[in-house]
C-alpha cells in the first residue's frame, strides 16, 4: 500500500474494511481514523517507526534518522559492542529486507564453520540409569515403580540456547511483509539447518546469553535475532486476518540509545549511571518520579538529564517544568536535556526564583555512529564537574 515518512502530518487515505484498520491500529505502529462514511480510513504516524501486514496490506513508516541509522541505535542500545556493519547490505528504504538481509548474511557467516553444539540439560524417564536420578518426581510421579526412571542428564546437542534463538528469529522474520524471494529463501534454508532445534516460547522476551570464546562466531548474527525478537509480532485476529509487524517507538530508541551511551562515556569517572532513577516528588512518597538517566557517587546524585527525541509542538516548556522538579527533588542546581530533534544550538535556561538552570544540548543522529558517539562522549565531558575540595575551617 506504500510508505509514510515519520514525520508526515497528512497521512494516506485508503480503502479498507474495517476489520483491517483495527488491526493496523493495534500494531501501535499507526494513527487510524475514519475518513467520511463511504469505509475510506485516514493513516498516519503515530510517534513509531516500522512496517506492518494487516491481510494483504502493508504500510511502512519510514524514520528520519535512516534505517541502518535506527538499527544502529537499536543495537547500540541492547550491546554497546554493536557495530554498524552489522545492518549494512540492502537498501535504506525499507526496513524489513534491510533486516531480513543482514539477519541472512550473519547468520551465513555464525553456521558457516557449523552449528554450534553444546551441553544441555535433559529430564527424561527411561528404562535404563543415565546421569542423576530425580528421586522426589519418581516418587511424586511413579510412587512404588522401580521403571522407567525420572533421570537429570548431560547432552551433547545443538538444541542450545544460542540455536534456539537464531532459529526463532528466522522464522518470525519470514512471516514479515515485503522481503524478496531470494533473502527469504535463504532464511528457510538457514531454518534448515537448525532442524531439530526448539523454538523460544511467544511473548516471552530472549534469554540473555552470555559471550564466550566459543560462541564468538555467533554475536553479530545473535545481536540482529535479538532485535527481531523483541520487536517483530505476529497475531491472528478474528476470522483469517493476520498481523504481521516490525515496531518501533523511536522516543524510546533515543532514550534507551542515549541512556547506554552515557553510562559508557562515564565509566571511567567515580561513581554509577542509573537508567530510570526511581525517586519521589513529595516527602510522602506517593508521587514517583523517573529521571532518564542519573549519575550518583556514593549515592549521592550529582547529575540529572533526560533525553528527547524532539520538542513537543508547544515548545519546551513542559521538558523544562519536568527538569525543574528533577532537579528540586535531587537537590541539584543543573538539569540536562539532550535532543535529538528541535534546538540546533546549544540553549541555557536559568529558572527565575530558583537558582537552578537546565542546560538543552542537540545531538545530530543524521551523522556516522562513531561521530554520533564523540557527541556523547563530549557531552559527557561537559557535564561532568570534579567534586569541590573541602572549605578549610
Amino acid at each position: 500500500m506504500g510508505s509514510l515518512a515519520e514525520d508526515d502530518n497528512h497521512g494516506k487515505v485508503v480503502s479498507v474494511s474495517s476489520a483491517t484498520a483495527t488491526a493496523l491500529r493495534r500494531s501501535g505502529l499507526l494513527r487510524v481514523e475514519p475518513e467520511g462514511t463511504d469505509g475510506k480510513w485516514r493513516l498516519l504516524p503515530h510517534g513509531k517507526v516500522g512496517a506492518v501486514r494487516a491481510g494483504e496490506v502493508d504500510v511502512m513508516v519510514t524514520p528520519k534518522v535512516g534505517i541502518e541509522r535506527l538499527l544502529f541505535l537499536l543495537g547500540y542500545a541492547a550491546n554497546p559492542g554493536f557495530r554498524p556493519d552489522d545492518v549494512q547490505g540492502a537498501a535504506d528504504d525499507d526496513l524489513l529486507p534491510l533486516m531480513a538481509e543482514s539477519l541472512a548474511r550473519q547468520a551465513e557467516r555464525a553456521l558457516a564453520a557449523g552449528v554450534l553444539q553444546g551441553y544441555v540439560t535433559i529430564d527424561d524417564a527411561l528404562m535404563t540409569v543415565r546421569g542423576r536420578p530425580r528421586l522426589g518426581d519418581q516418587l511424586s510421579r511413579r510412587p512404588g515403580m522401580l521403571l522407567p526412571l525420572e533421570v537429570r542428564h548431560d547432552e551433547y546437542s545443538a538444541d542450545i540456547p544460542e540455536n534456539r534463538v537464531l532459529r526463532s528469529a528466522m522464522e518470525r522474520m519470514l512471516t514479515g511483509p515485503r522481503l524478496p524471494a531470494g533473502t527469504r529463501a535463504r532464511l528457510i534454508h538457514l531454518c534448515g539447518r537448525l532442524d531439530g532445534v526448539g523454538r523460544l516460547d511467544p511473548g516471552r522476551p530472549p534469554p540473555h546469553i552470555r559471550e564466550t570464546r566459543l560462541n564468538a562466531r555467533y554475536q553479530p548474527a545473535l545481536r540482529l535475532a535479538e532485535l527481531v525478537l523483541t520487536h517483530q509480532s505476529l497475531e491472528t485476529g478474528p476470522g483469517p486476518l493476520t498481523t504481521a509487524s516490525f515496531v518501533v517507538d523511536m522516543a524510546r530508541v533515543f532514550e534507551d540509545f542515549v541512556t547506554t551511551a552515557m553510562r559508557e562515556a562515564l565509566a571511567g569517572r567515580p561513581g554509577t549511571t542509573h537508567g530510570q532513577y526511581r525517586t519521589h516528588l513529595d516527602a510522602s512518597r506517593l508521587v514517583s518520579v523517573r529521571p532518564d538517566i542519573v549519575h550518583t557517587v556514593d549515592g549521592t546524585p550529582r547529575i540529572v538529564l533526560d533525553a528527547k527525541y524532539k520538542v513537543q509542538k508547544d515548545g519546551p516548556g513542559t521538558d523544562l517544568y519536568q527538569m525543574l522538579a528533577y532537579c528540586t527533588t535531587l537537590n541539584l542546581k543543573r538539569g540536562w536535556l539532550a535532543y535529538a530533534q528541535g534546538p540546533t544550538t546549544p540553549r541555557t535556561y536559568r529558572i527565575r526564583n530558583t537558582g537552578i538552570e537546565v542546560v538543552a544540548r542537540p545531538l545530530d543522529l543524521a551523522t556516522s555512529p562513531t561521530e554520533l558517539l564523540k557527541q556523547i562522549s563530549h557531552l559527557a565531558d561537559e557535564i561532568w564537574e570534579p567534586p569541590s575540595p573541602p572549605m578549610r575551617p
